[in-house]
């Protein structure tokens, strides 16, 4: 309030102008400014914007020539149109489509994922790892993946639970004695 009371009785005259001046016009300006943005949020923007250039200008709202909320809507449709021109003027952002492919990351922890991926499935049972690689790598259901290689579609979904607990055991961080070792792939 120091501040206000410092800037002497004309800027307090002013302030009291424009608080006026939202109190008659600010709902037909806000109104008009909604139906050219077509948004509340950018509409309450340009109508701040709008008092704020008549604040600028106190001479044209003590004396306009025609209509105050002529001039006032005015000064609302040139700052939609301003802001309409400076979004055109920028270029556009482009957005992923199928014709652009996406740029890829380095690839080495995919390699390593594999690599450690294969080396603890080769340390699996051959019928703990059938099963694996046939419902996640192949895509197959336990009815499909029992199809393929012969056995009861129970027997598949018993060999998959285990074989994803094992694989857990290989991979429990707090047993240092379980962990994975890194061999060439497609050792036994």
């Amino acid at each position: 309030m120091a501040i206000l009371r410092s800037r002497g009785p004309q800027a307090t005259s002013h302030e009291a102008l424009i608080r006026t001046l939202y109190a008659e016009h600010g709902k037909a300006l806000l109104a008009y400014a909604t139906r050219l943005t077509g948004d509340r949020a950018s509409a309450e923007d340009v109508v701040q914007e709008t008092l704020i250039r008549a604040w600028r200008h106190p001479e044209v709202i003590a004396d306009p020539q025609g209509s105050l909320r002529g001039w006032l809507l005015t000064v609302a449709r040139n700052i939609v149109t301003d802001r309409y021109r400076a979004k055109a003027a920028r270029p556009n952002e482009v957005a992923q489509t199928e014709t652009v492919t996406p740029v890829h990351r380095d690839h080495s922890e995919e390699v390593v994922d594999s690599v450690v991926m294969m080396n603890a499935l080769n340390q699996l049972k051959p019928e703990h790892r059938d099963v694996l690689v046939e419902i996640y790598y192949r895509g197959r259901t336990a009815s499909e993946a029992a199809g393929r290689l012969g056995i009861p579609e129970g027997t598949v979904k018993s060999r998959a639970h285990h074989a994803l607990k094992a694989l857990r055991k290989l991979y429990t961080p707090s047993n240092p004695g379980s962990a994975l070792k890194l061999r060439k792939v497609g050792a036994a």
